[in-house]
């Protein structure tokens, strides 16, 4: 665990803001050339890549403020500027939004820079969340496996008193400053995302239909996530043992599955030539 990279006097830099970064720097140099293999502008990826940047963390605080309205109402103020509360699908939903919005003003094909979008997606992913690694966030439950960690600096540590505060069940005759180690969830979404980049690059030739690549992250992306939420410490469990992130995974996939099989529909009724030219 690195949590902390440079710390002068107040000014700090932490690994998670590094990774962060080098997240969004990876994601529009994949996307940029994407778009310049399909014979569009790739500077178009860097001005997406700012959209994702400013709402994608903008629409994670927001879902994050929700979820927690009860610390939101206490002190709004703290819970909007404070570093926690990054939330993933937040960041995703409005990010996506504003830039499907920008994409079709600009008149930019929508599903060639969706389908850019998608590998970019998920290489971005992966190196956002060993930024979660580094800080030793979003972790795991207890676990006694070979490859478990303990985060005794973690944010917050892995004691029985935090792991308690998400719902963990730990004996109360467990002293609360006992540090637990616990499945490592940041290294198995930074994996589960590399083979869903790898996945994604093996099929990208066979696809000719824009926005079919994107459709097949999105539904990977749910299932992804759906299963790393099953080993997570979450106290957003209000769906029995179900989180809320495992209902959007859901919803996700179903979308994901959805828009493959309209894509495929359509394709199959659209003549060649169109659909070599297609946008949407």
């Amino acid at each position: 665990m690195y949590p902390v990279l440079i710390q002068i006097g107040g000014f700090t830099v932490t690994s998670f803001g590094v990774m962060m970064a080098l997240a969004f720097l990876v994601a529009g140099w994949v996307a940029s050339r994407e778009l310049a293999r399909v014979g569009l502008d790739p500077e178009q990826a860097w001005d997406m890549v700012g959209y994702a940047a400013v709402f994608g963390i903008l629409g994670s605080k927001i879902y994050y403020m929700i979820l927690n309205w009860q610390d939101t109402v206490a002190d709004p103020m703290r819970a909007l500027l404070s570093r926690s509360g990054l939330v993933w699908y937040g960041g995703l939903i409005l990010a996506a939004a504003v830039i499907a919005w920008r994409v079709k003003k600009s008149g930019i094909p929508l599903g060639r820079m969706a389908d850019a979008s998608a590998l970019a997606l998920a290489v971005g992913y992966a190196i956002g969340r060993m930024g979660c690694f580094l800080v030793g966030d979003d972790y795991g439950r207890p676990s006694d496996l070979p490859w478990a960690m303990a985060f005794p600096e973690g944010a917050p540590p892995t004691t029985a008193a935090n792991l308690r505060e998400f719902g963990v069940d730990i004996p109360a005759s467990v002293p609360a400053d006992t540090v637990y180690a616990v499945h490592p969830t940041q290294l198995y979404e930074v994996g589960m995302s590399l083979i869903i980049f790898v996945i994604l690059k093996r099929v990208q030739p066979r696809l000719a239909v824009p926005g079919m690549l994107f459709m097949l992250w999105v539904a990977l992306a749910g299932v992804e996530r759906f299963i790393v939420e099953i080993f997570r410490a979450k106290d957003d469990r209000f769906l029995g043992v179900f989180s809320v992130a495992q209902l959007i995974s859901v919803l996700l996939t179903a979308a994901g599955v959805a828009g493959v099989a309209y894509l495929t529909r359509r394709a199959s009724r659209t003549p060649a030539a169109t659909r070599r030219t297609a946008a949407a």
